[in-house]
Protein backbone atom coordinates (compact mmCIF):
# COMPACT_ATOMS: atom_id res chain seq x y z
CA UNK A 1 0.00 0.00 0.00
CA UNK A 2 3.06 2.60 0.15
CA UNK A 3 3.04 2.37 -3.69
CA UNK A 4 -0.21 3.65 -3.73
CA UNK A 5 0.05 6.16 -0.93
CA UNK A 6 3.20 7.77 -2.37
CA UNK A 7 1.47 7.74 -5.78
CA UNK A 8 -1.73 9.87 -4.37
CA UNK A 9 0.70 11.94 -2.55
CA UNK A 10 2.68 12.77 -5.62
CA UNK A 11 -0.59 13.05 -7.84
CA UNK A 12 -2.11 15.41 -5.07
CA UNK A 13 0.67 17.47 -5.25
CA UNK A 14 1.63 17.51 -8.57
CA UNK A 15 -2.02 18.57 -9.79
CA UNK A 16 -2.12 21.50 -6.80
CA UNK A 17 0.93 22.99 -7.65
CA UNK A 18 -0.09 22.96 -11.05
CA UNK A 19 -3.85 24.41 -10.21
CA UNK A 20 -1.48 27.60 -8.87
CA UNK A 21 -2.20 27.06 -5.23
CA UNK A 22 1.13 28.33 -4.64
CA UNK A 23 1.40 31.00 -6.79
CA UNK A 24 1.40 31.06 -11.44
CA UNK A 25 5.23 31.14 -10.90
CA UNK A 26 5.22 27.67 -9.52
CA UNK A 27 3.09 26.48 -12.41
CA UNK A 28 5.35 24.04 -14.61
CA UNK A 29 2.81 22.52 -16.63
CA UNK A 30 -0.78 23.70 -16.76
CA UNK A 31 -3.92 21.68 -17.31
CA UNK A 32 -4.50 19.43 -18.83
CA UNK A 33 -1.62 17.96 -17.76
CA UNK A 34 0.15 16.55 -20.54
CA UNK A 35 3.43 15.77 -18.61
CA UNK A 36 2.02 13.89 -15.89
CA UNK A 37 -0.19 11.54 -18.12
CA UNK A 38 2.70 10.67 -20.15
CA UNK A 39 4.44 9.53 -17.27
CA UNK A 40 1.60 7.72 -15.68
CA UNK A 41 0.98 6.42 -19.20
CA UNK A 42 4.42 4.94 -19.05
CA UNK A 43 4.72 3.58 -15.28
CA UNK A 44 1.62 1.60 -16.55
CA UNK A 45 3.43 0.19 -19.15
CA UNK A 46 6.31 -1.04 -17.16
CA UNK A 47 4.15 -1.84 -13.81
CA UNK A 48 1.75 -4.48 -16.62
CA UNK A 49 5.56 -5.70 -17.87
CA UNK A 50 6.29 -6.33 -14.35
CA UNK A 51 3.36 -8.21 -13.85
CA UNK A 52 3.33 -10.36 -16.79
CA UNK A 53 6.88 -11.62 -16.09
CA UNK A 54 6.11 -12.02 -12.85
CA UNK A 55 2.54 -14.26 -13.69
CA UNK A 56 5.17 -16.43 -16.21
CA UNK A 57 7.39 -16.81 -13.77
CA UNK A 58 4.93 -18.24 -11.65
CA UNK A 59 3.14 -20.36 -13.96
CA UNK A 60 6.85 -21.99 -15.08
CA UNK A 61 7.19 -22.72 -11.48
CA UNK A 62 3.71 -24.15 -11.26
CA UNK A 63 4.04 -26.49 -14.15
CA UNK A 64 7.21 -27.97 -12.62
CA UNK A 65 5.44 -28.58 -9.70
CA UNK A 66 2.32 -30.36 -11.58
CA UNK A 67 4.95 -32.22 -13.09
CA UNK A 68 6.52 -33.55 -10.25
CA UNK A 69 3.16 -34.05 -8.58
CA UNK A 70 2.13 -36.06 -11.67
CA UNK A 71 5.69 -38.00 -11.46
CA UNK A 72 4.86 -38.86 -7.63
CA UNK A 73 1.29 -39.89 -8.16
CA UNK A 74 2.47 -42.36 -11.49
CA UNK A 75 5.43 -43.74 -9.01
CA UNK A 76 2.78 -44.46 -6.01
CA UNK A 77 0.20 -46.35 -8.68
CA UNK A 78 3.46 -47.97 -9.63
CA UNK A 79 4.47 -48.70 -6.29
CA UNK A 80 1.06 -49.90 -5.15
CA UNK A 81 -0.23 -52.41 -7.95
CA UNK A 82 3.22 -54.05 -7.33
CA UNK A 83 2.95 -54.50 -3.68
CA UNK A 84 -0.93 -55.56 -4.51
CA UNK A 85 0.24 -58.36 -6.65
CA UNK A 86 3.19 -59.35 -4.55
CA UNK A 87 0.56 -59.65 -1.46
CA UNK A 88 -2.10 -61.58 -4.01
CA UNK A 89 -4.67 -58.73 -4.45
CA UNK A 90 -6.41 -58.08 -7.57
CA UNK A 91 -5.76 -54.71 -9.02
CA UNK A 92 -8.86 -54.34 -11.22
CA UNK A 93 -11.09 -55.29 -8.20
CA UNK A 94 -9.49 -52.23 -6.03
CA UNK A 95 -10.06 -49.76 -8.86
CA UNK A 96 -13.35 -50.84 -9.07
CA UNK A 97 -13.99 -50.42 -5.43
CA UNK A 98 -12.06 -46.86 -5.34
CA UNK A 99 -14.01 -46.19 -8.31
CA UNK A 100 -17.01 -46.38 -6.02
CA UNK A 101 -15.47 -44.86 -3.37
CA UNK A 102 -14.90 -42.00 -5.33
CA UNK A 103 -18.04 -41.53 -7.31
CA UNK A 104 -20.10 -41.25 -3.60
CA UNK A 105 -17.52 -38.98 -2.58
CA UNK A 106 -18.53 -36.99 -5.74
CA UNK A 107 -22.12 -37.57 -4.94
CA UNK A 108 -21.91 -36.29 -1.58
CA UNK A 109 -19.83 -33.25 -2.22
CA UNK A 110 -22.04 -32.11 -5.36
CA UNK A 111 -25.10 -32.30 -2.98
CA UNK A 112 -23.24 -30.54 -0.23
CA UNK A 113 -22.90 -27.96 -2.92
CA UNK A 114 -26.04 -27.34 -3.72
Amino acid sequence: MGFVYVHMVWFAGWIVINEGVFGQAAVFEPFPFGLLTMIVSLEAIFLSTFVMVSQNRQAARDTIRADLNFEASVRSEVWSTSLGRALGLDPEEIERQTQELLAASRDKMNSEMG
